[in-house]
């Protein structure tokens, strides 16, 4: 690529200028004519394939019609006056509806004259329309033949729009840009390479991904563009984790020993099931290699993680070293603090709690214990990392539910040490779809608590409209009268007016209406309280003061009351279907069955009638994160962001790639393990230049995991 060239300010390709260039930039994140270039469709229509008005239905994607206008009609007035026409063809007739423009509508399209018609059909009030189509004069289309194949389609926004920078703008400027893809583009992959995967060059799949000659091309094209992506993202981590195996030492916990054997043949609270016993021995075998351990311990909700990081921090105790375990929020800490106090009991180990709430007093006792060596583990929030906690031997640090914080937080514990770093376990309740783990954590081992503890029993879930939640009040009504305990979970704290979603004010009211005190005693817990405030509440419900806890999402992790067994999500549309997983969890805690009760409005789209039949129909979180997946994208889940890869693929989608995604890996596997420098093949020079233009500007996040 002649970077020279395409390093260009934006600003100067024809027709944009300083003003549009601005917007590029903050919309779509668009700076040179390199961006543009790579700025992709997100699909393609093609113009080529008409369609009968008989055969139109709302769910079809953009289609094209042919026929003609047989009358105008006008309804509303002012702000929400609309013009219809009427359109015809031998099959049937369609409403085309324009909410703007009407005047100009009026003056440019006549009655009984054949047109085309382009747009999304669309259902109101039991009629198909389409609003705002593209509306084409016949003679036009015949002139235009030779553009009817596979039309690009480009993303923009509202603001875009308002500086005219439309799809067929952006298309207008690539196909500007085209004229310069044969003198200006380099090929960006080795040879050998290309000719192995049989891939169509760089130049022929620029050229065609934009304007494609026919859809076989385009498929090549997609396909070496996407492969190149994933490649040397793979490579990138997979060279990262190469590095650190072989470069960075770790403790060697070469024992297990008296506090680690007592705990397992005195406290264990229950038989391990056979997936933490393989996950011991996956984390047993690190910590005695002599390398730094870097593992991801996934787990569904109820699998017993804690268990598992607690008895990995006992190893490190038997061999003279402390442990850290750090947590996002300060219930997940102090819900941490009391498991591990309840599962050691009278051991002696000493275990300590740092958070924003500790006091001062408090703080200089636990740092000049830490500082000595008396203070075995330590559990808290981000305050493990401030400067002034110092560990006299940090051996392993458990950071749970990782994604909630910053790399930079993360990394910070790595200095806790000087010279050697502790050893790393980083926890998510959050299943993660396999090839996002390959992509997010690659460089990390993976480990995975497949099975729940016995005698669990599983979650029913139903699903309710909200004009039947004094049905679902009834029963939570029997529970309580059984003795249970129930949440009600909220999305938002105080009303929105863009979002017509049960806020929790509202909601509070609404439950002590139907719950009225002194027979009923409701706790309320949400982000924006004090943690003072929060703790008195939780506690009330944990003690069983209180019955039923309003809560928004702050109760997501963390909170484990064996005797709540009932679980109200108010708006449930509001959530992806991990977070509803999460906060299903919350309950089936203890012996009793425990129920799931998805509260929506009644006007739902096809996606979100498909999140909540898959929550109604699987309690399998793995299931649920690749479901989520697929309906949502990568996005930013598991903290992408923070993660120092380009998580917004400009063209790979990580729901649908999954094989391409695994031959990246497989094939960058293999030159690194010919050529781990680049420095053998004369070809993989190539492979440096480019990792080296696309992540020089990221930050080295692998050490931390």
């Amino acid at each position: 690529m002649n970077e020279h060239f395409w390093n260009t300010d934006i600003k100067f390709l024809q027709g944009i200028g300083p003003k549009r260039a601005e917007i590029l930039k903050n919309e779509v994140n668009i700076l040179t004519f390199e961006d543009l270039l790579y700025y992709f469709p997100y699909k393609y229509i093609d113009k080529t394939k008409f369609h009968k008005i008989s055969e139109v239905h709302s769910e079809m994607p953009y289609i094209q019609i042919r026929g003609e206008i047989l009358r105008f009609r006008t309804e509303g007035e002012g702000k929400k006056e609309r013009l219809i026409a009427t359109f015809g063809d031998e099959t049937g007739i369609i409403e085309l509806v324009w909410f703007k423009g009407i005047k100009i509508i009026k003056q440019l399209y006549k009655i009984n004259e054949i047109y085309i018609i382009f747009g999304k059909p669309n259902e109101f009030n039991g009629n198909i329309n389409i609003p705002h189509p593209e509306v084409e004069e016949i003679s036009k289309n015949q002139e235009n033949k030779e553009n009817l194949s596979l039309q690009p389609a480009y993303n923009t926004t509202e603001k875009m729009k308002n500086f005219s920078i439309t799809s067929k703008t952006i298309a207008k400027w690539q196909l500007f840009l085209r004229q310069y893809i044969e003198k200006n583009i380099f090929e960006t992959l080795p040879e050998y390479l290309i000719q192995n995967l049989k891939l169509i060059s760089l130049k022929e799949a620029l050229l065609n991904i934009h304007f494609p000659a026919n859809f076989e091309m385009l498929q090549k094209s997609e396909y070496r563009l996407k492969f190149e992506e994933l490649f040397y993202i793979q490579l990138k981590i997979l060279r990262q984790k190469t590095h650190r195996s072989k470069q960075i030492r770790g403790f060697v916990f070469s024992k297990i020993g008296e506090i680690f054997n007592t705990f397992f043949h005195t406290h264990l609270p229950f038989e391990l099931t056979e997936a933490q016993k393989k996950v011991l021995k996956e984390i047993r075998k690190d910590v005695g290699s002599g390398k730094q351990m870097n593992r991801l311990l996934q787990g569904d909700v109820g699998s017993g993680k804690t268990l598992v990081a607690l008895m990995s921090c006992l190893m490190a105790l038997d061999n003279g070293f402390q442990a850290a375990i750090m947590a996002p929020t300060e219930i997940l800490a102090l819900q941490h603090f009391a498991t591990i106090q309840k599962f050691l009991g009278e051991m002696p180990v000493k275990i300590g709690l740092l958070t924003g709430s500790t006091t001062k007093k408090e703080r200089r006792i636990i740092f000049e214990e830490l500082e000595s060596g008396n203070l075995n583990i330590l559990v808290g929030t981000h305050a493990l990392i401030e400067e002034s906690v110092a560990f006299k031997n940090l051996g392993i640090v458990v950071i749970d539910e990782q994604h909630r914080f910053g790399v930079a937080q993360r990394a910070a514990l790595w200095k806790k040490n000087e010279g050697t770093p502790p050893h790393i376990i980083v926890m998510t309740a959050t299943p993660i779809p396999r090839t996002l783990a390959m992509t997010l954590y690659g460089d990390l081992d993976i480990s995975v608590i497949d099975q729940l503890p016995p005698g669990r029993k599983p979650i029913k879930t139903v699903h309710y409209f909200d004009i039947h939640r004094l049905r679902a009040f009834e029963f939570i009504r029997k529970q309580i009268e059984a003795g249970n305990q129930a949440y009600v979970v909220y999305p938002l704290i105080k009303e929105s007016e863009k979002l017509d979603y049960k806020n929790l004010e509202e909601g509070y009211e609404n439950v002590l209406k139907a719950f009225p005190p002194p027979k009923y005693s409701i706790s309320i817990v949400h982000g924006q309280m004090k943690a003072a405030g929060k703790d008195i509440e939780m506690q009330k419900f944990i003690s069983g003061k209180s019955q039923i806890l309003v809560a928004t999402t702050v109760i997501e992790v963390g909170v484990d009351v064996p005797n709540a067994n009932v679980m109200l999500i108010e708006s449930a549309e509001r959530f992806g279907l991990s977070q509803l997983h999460q906060l299903r969890g919350r309950v089936g805690r203890g012996a009793e069955q425990s129920f799931c009760i998805l509260m929506t409005s009644v006007k739902l789209g096809s996606d979100t009638r498909k999140r909540m039949e898959m929550m109604v129909q699987s309690s399998n979180g793995f299931e649920i994160s690749e479901m989520d997946l697929k309906l949502r994208g990568p996005g930013d889940l598991e903290g992408t962001q923070q993660s120092g890869m380009p998580m917004q693929f400009k063209l790979a989608n990580l729901a649908k790639d999954g094989q391409i995604l695994q031959q990246a890996r497989d094939i960058a596997s293999q030159v690194l393990d010919s050529d781990p420098d680049f420095s053998k093949n004369s070809e993989n020079f190539l492979l440096k230049k480019q990792l080296e233009k696309l992540f020089s500007h990221k930050t080295e996040w692998g050490k931390i995991g």
